[in-house]
């Protein structure tokens, strides 16, 4: 059985692979006393685009440099996509590796690759082999195919002189009943050892890996605090425990809970990684961990927002990430636009308030309520804001299906009729309104775009602060008054993106005049409500 920490290597995407000297010799110090045997001390790369520290490229100078305690080795991860691109792959790997294995302090070489890049990729365990390392292949988002696949892969494999055969949960989607028959089949064609890599998206990276070790694996790896992008791996300080009992051993646990104390867990607070709900559905419905993870680094995403691309991607498949993929799942309204009520017979020549959700509302809420009893325009809240009477509210406009299938509750018990994409929503939101007094008026998204029709809109986002200004604009309002947008703090990136569809709107043609007239940093004319009151 080996036991192999991979902390420096996949925890390297949260710090740039910027590990101190000092946290690297407490680490190894670390793990030398909880029992593990290999530690893969970062990944050794050809690329050098930006900034990253020395666990990205893991030289044997920088190795050297270290101290390292007696009876640990050491590995480096290669990713497989460098053996199979430009650079042919002999070249590659002279670069990556320019001396023997015996002059060289890597013990083991473990080398990432996808499915399609495997059989190209082999040939590497062959040339590593000869001049004296140790070569083991990791095989990503395996837990997707098919048992004759995943058969074939092992006999392709048999024959190479590889250390081990690990498979990775990629997708943080396996059972330990899926985890089993996934071993069985690679053992089916297989008889060398073999490894596994567990992600924590619905919190089974231990009980996998533990099942794994019943069912034969004899490789098996983990980080300090599950460390690694999103949910992140098996918890080192747990499965030391475990592998010490199935050793008849004890582990000396103390070092590794005093480096948690002072180095890993701040930074675990600082960045955030670990499972969550979000992970836990990615998991369940095999979607890259990524998609999770840019979408609560960017605090544009609300709860609502991440909900719905994770139900898009369900559906339309998110195995592998996409930046492009991520934006247009945060939108919804591709299709033709469609609608049944005219606006105009509610806003044709008149002021229109927009209440949004912001303090500013609550704040000045007297002078708010003065204006509408003193020059009654037309009272529009966005979603369910309700922080002035409900009396002087005359309509409510949302189309966020994960919002409106959240509120629906509220939206039913609210007495205003609410303005939505009704016949362009999923159907359970629609059932969830059949109680509601519905406007039913279109919505299609296109970037960078504005249209304003009788029964539908098109807008550049699915933003409810768009939908709004198209519904007051496709009704010929005179104006209107924007209370309670008044944006975010610092430099939080919603402002620039609020800010660039109040940009569209303006380039657009027909529309009506914006004024903010509460507090607002968004690039908008501005009044004083306490101005407009008498």
């Amino acid at each position: 059985m080996y036991f192999l920490d991979c902390t420096l290597r996949d925890g390297g995407y949260y710090n740039t692979w910027d590990f101190s000297t000092d946290v690297i010799h407490q680490y190894l110090e670390a793990m030398q006393a909880a029992g593990v045997d290999v530690v893969e001390l970062g990944f050794r790369s050809l690329k050098n685009n930006g900034f990253k520290g020395p666990c990205a490229f893991t030289t044997d100078h920088f190795i050297q440099s270290l101290w390292i305690p007696e009876g640990l080795a050491i590995a480096v991860m290669v990713n497989g996509s460098e053996l199979v691109g430009d650079v042919p792959q002999d070249e590659a790997l002279e670069r990556l590796f320019p001396v023997r294995g015996d002059e060289s302090p890597v013990d083991l070489v473990r080398i990432a690759c996808h499915v399609h890049e495997f059989e190209a990729a082999l040939p590497a365990a062959r040339w590593l082999n000869e001049r004296g390392y140790r070569a083991a292949f990791n095989l990503m988002q395996v837990s997707d195919r098919t048992e004759e696949e995943i058969k074939s892969l092992a006999r392709e494999a048999k024959d190479y002189p590889l250390e081990a055969l690990y498979f990775a949960d990629s997708m943080g989607s396996m059972t330990p009943g899926q985890t089993a028959q996934i071993i069985g089949w690679l053992r089916s064609e297989w008889d060398g050892d073999l490894g596994v890599h567990t992600h924590d998206n619905q919190g089974l990276a231990l009980s996998n890996t533990l099942r794994a070790l019943d069912e034969g694996v004899n490789w098996v790896d983990s980080t300090v605090t599950g460390m690694g992008r999103g949910p992140g791996n098996a918890r080192t300080e747990e499965l030391a425990v475990e592998i010490a009992e199935r050793r008849g051993k004890s582990a000396n646990m103390v070092p590794l809970m005093s480096l948690l104390r002072e180095y890993f867990k701040p930074m675990q607070r600082q960045y955030g990684w670990g499972t969550n709900p979000y992970y836990y559905l990615a998991g369940k419905y095999g979607i890259h961990p990524t998609y999770i993870q840019e979408m609560l680094s960017d605090s544009r995403y609300e709860e609502e927002d991440v909900l719905a691309v994770i139900e898009h991607l369900r559906v339309e498949g998110g195995k592998k990430f996409n930046l492009n993929t991520l934006d247009a799942a945060r939108h919804f309204y591709a299709g033709e636009p469609k609608g049944q009520w005219t606006p105009r017979e509610r806003f044709e020549g008149r002021d229109v308030l927009l209440l949004g959700t912001g303090p500013g509302v609550t704040r000045h809420r007297d002078a708010l309520e003065r204006h509408i009893r003193e020059h009654r325009p037309l009272v529009v809240a966005l979603n369910t804001q309700s922080a002035i009477d409900a009396d002087l509210i005359d309509l409510r406009v949302a189309c966020h299906p994960v919002r409106l299938l959240a509120d629906c509750d509220a939206h039913t018990q609210l007495p205003q009729p609410l303005v939505t994409p009704y016949s362009m929503l999923p159907e359970k939101v629609q059932v969830s309104l059949r109680e509601k007094n519905v406007l039913d008026f279109g919505l299609q998204v296109q970037p960078g775009r504005f249209d304003f029709s009788q029964t539908y809109c098109v807008t550049p986002t699915s933003l409810v602060m768009a939908y709004a200004f198209a519904i007051a604009v496709s009704g010929q309002a005179n104006c209107i008054y924007m209370a309670g947008f008044d944006g975010y703090a610092g430099e939080d990136p919603r402002n620039e993106e609020m800010n660039r569809v109040v940009k569209q709107y303006h380039a657009s043609d027909s529309t009506v005049p914006l004024i903010a007239v509460t507090p607002s940093r968004y690039d908008v004319a501005k009044k004083s409500i306490h101005g407009l009151i008498t």
